[in-house]
């Protein structure tokens, strides 16, 4: 017994602890380790962290090897994507975070690389993530004349560069900026000593955990396994997106031209693209690129979204022209005076930035766009995903407010938990726990009118605990992802007489002055048009033209000019516009000229295959029937 000796083996998907004696060769040893570990395939066994001294298949004794009681070895199974430059850690993780055991972590090879402490889900992040992951962050400074004595060489704390989430840089910004970034935030995770082995964000949950069996199903038990922690929200230190920019004003004025011609509200949402943001250290920006505004009911004071047909569609053709769903815009504004254009400023200090419901909407839309993310064990954490209020300012003009919902709110409004107050917009409500749902308590920390921090039940709860601000601008050289200097009507307008039909189709065309093809298709309202009419869907034939649009590839436009399907969408155009003369719009696009026969001889693909006899004119297309 005396012999007897145990031998800890830490491998990629844990540690395990070998039965041996001292007398055992290093053969037997390895057949032990790979019954207990289950291998069939080839593998090595160190025995210092950093791989350099292997423990061969021989004949000589675990004592003759200087393997004693406790010691510590390190198993790498073949084909593993470890290089001898790695480290494996030998720390169990905490257990009150319940993480999987450790796997490798980097080494300093790479400063962006980020150590993972759990096996986490193969992600497949976003492109700017995966950019900023790749990036140093750090903030170099100049060699400050007065305060540094070295040589131009040296480094001082006067000049030393900063780290990306110093806040002290980030405050004395012009203006001050008040969250970080997430990938700042993440490199603080990250960093110190232990390069952050474990790290790992976790997503929130409101709901009791699945599987307890040691009493009944809510509501007749619950025990502290099982039951979700109280919550006590903070106000959020980082931000996932630091920025919004129109590409344009353009964009901005085209949806505002839905209030000013009918007063009601509009919502839409915004298509773009995430870049970084250079002057946030590894900030993120979301470019808009246009707006698309889905079926809704729409008043003076209220917004209700419908089921949209074509959503599937939408997002479709946007990933083809290089754009995603980056957030969503409405508009709540009031009319001052109509003689000068001044709106209302109703949200404020005084009032609200974002109402409750509001909040819960945003927290919706968020969830449904989480943000990959490879440091959480769930795959995603978070969500890029903003939202843009189109409302009054201080100076009376429209302004573009940007914000986002906390990871908190999130939970809660996943986990439906939060419920907005009917009188008090400014204000949300924490559910009670009922026989259907176990809530977990919310709290929020304020200070009482001595000044002292006051621990709260949120019911009712101030949705700025909720809200995170983001800088909404303008660039001051426009930019154009789609360059038609001409306007094709918006979808879902019929309300105010603006229709997508082929009327508007030739009237467009007609009233082109530019000689570039590209340039005149190039329209995000009329590539949706024309992918998702009803007359003549071009869905599976308009990949070329997407293609052309998102390279600016005029040659590969007017190759897709030739094709027969955009013959067709021309007879359909001459026939609904008449015969336009070859110096006009449509004649000067190099089309061929109208048919020299009078319109009613024409049916469109609609009429000629769903006939409706006893009308005099096509429903979908407004065309004459032959």
């Amino acid at each position: 017994m005396a012999d007897t000796i145990i031998v800890r083996v830490q491998s990629p998907d844990g540690m395990k602890k070998i039965a041996s004696t001292k007398r055992d060769t290093a053969t037997a040893f390895l057949k032990k380790v790979a019954k207990e570990f289950g291998l069939n395939s080839e593998f090595s066994v160190y025995l210092n962290r950093n791989k350099t001294e292997e423990l061969l298949s021989q004949n000589k004794t675990l004592s003759l090897l200087k393997i004693k009681h406790g010691d510590m070895l390190y198993l790498v199974p073949s084909g593993s994507p470890s290089t001898s430059g790695e480290v494996m850690d030998t720390a169990t993780p905490h257990t009150s975070s319940s993480l999987p055991p450790v796997s490798t972590a980097s080494s300093s090879s790479s400063s962006s690389m980020i150590p993972r402490s759990f096996s986490a889900p193969q992600v497949q992040e976003d492109e700017i993530d995966q950019y900023l992951s790749k990036q140093d962050g750090k903030i170099y400074r100049n060699k400050d004349p007065q305060l540094c004595h070295h040589g131009s060489l040296g480094k001082c704390v006067h000049c030393v560069p900063l780290e990306p989430f110093d806040e002290d840089y980030l405050s004395h910004l012009d203006p001050p900026v008040k969250h970080m970034s997430f990938h700042a935030y993440l490199r603080k995770l990250t960093g110190g000593a232990d390069k952050g082995k474990f790290a790992a964000l976790e997503n929130l949950s409101c709901k009791i955990k699945s599987g307890c069996e040691g009493h009944p199903p809510w509501p007749e038990g619950i025990c502290t396994k099982c039951q979700p922690s109280a919550l006590t929200l903070n106000r959020q230190k980082y931000r996932h997106v630091d920025n919004i920019m129109f590409e344009n004003h353009t964009i901005a004025d085209h949806f505002l031209d839905f209030w000013r011609k009918t007063g009601s509200q509009r919502m839409g949402y915004l298509y773009g693209r995430f870049t970084e943001k250079k002057d946030i250290p590894l900030g993120i920006r979301a470019e808009v690129a246009a707006i698309y505004e889905p079926p809704q009911n729409a008043s003076q004071n209220s917004l209700e979204l419908v089921d949209d047909p074509k959503a599937a569609a939408v997002d479709e053709i946007a990933a083809k022209l290089g754009l995603t769903k980056v957030g969503w815009i409405f508009s709540d504004l009031l009319s001052e005076d109509t003689r000068i254009g001044t709106v209302r400023y109703t949200r404020n200090n005084d009032s609200h930035y974002l109402s409750a419901e509001e909040c819960i909407t945003a927290g919706y839309f968020q969830n449904l766009h989480s943000n990959p993310c490879r440091l959480s064990r769930d795959g995603h954490f978070g969500s890029k995903f903003v939202t843009v209020v189109a409302t009054g300012g201080p100076d009376n003009q429209v302004h573009f407010e940007g914000y986002q919902v906390s990871n908190q709110c999130m939970a809660l409004v996943r986990d439906e938990c939060l419920l907005p107050c009917k009188d008090a917009p400014e204000l949300g409500y924490a559910k009670e726990s009922s026989s259907e749902q176990y809530v977990p308590d919310v709290f929020f920390k304020d200070k009482d009118k001595f000044g002292n921090d006051v621990t709260f039940l949120a019911r009712p709860l101030p949705v700025e605990y909720l809200i995170i601000d983001i800088t909404t601008t303008f660039p001051k050289d426009p930019q154009y992802t789609f360059s038609s200097t001409q306007r094709f009507p918006i979808e879902n307008r019929d309300i105010m007489g603006e229709t997508q039909n082929f009327h508007s189709l030739a009237t467009y065309l007609s009233q082109s002055t530019s000689t570039s093809f590209l340039e005149i298709v190039s329209d995000f309202h009329l590539l949706l048009f024309l992918v998702t009419n009803e007359v003549m869907p071009l869905r599976e034939s308009i990949g070329l033209l997407l293609d052309a649009v998102r390279t600016s590839d005029e040659d590969l436009a007017q190759t897709w000019k030739k094709s027969e399907q955009w013959a067709t969408i021309e007879q359909l155009c001459s026939t609904v516009g008449g015969q336009p003369s070859s110096s006009q719009g449509y004649g000067a696009m190099g089309g061929p000229s109208a048919p020299a026969s009078s319109s009613a001889m024409w049916s469109c693909l609609h009429c000629t295959f769903m006939n409706q006899p006893g009308t005099e004119h096509c429903e979908m297309c407004s065309l004459p029937h032959s």
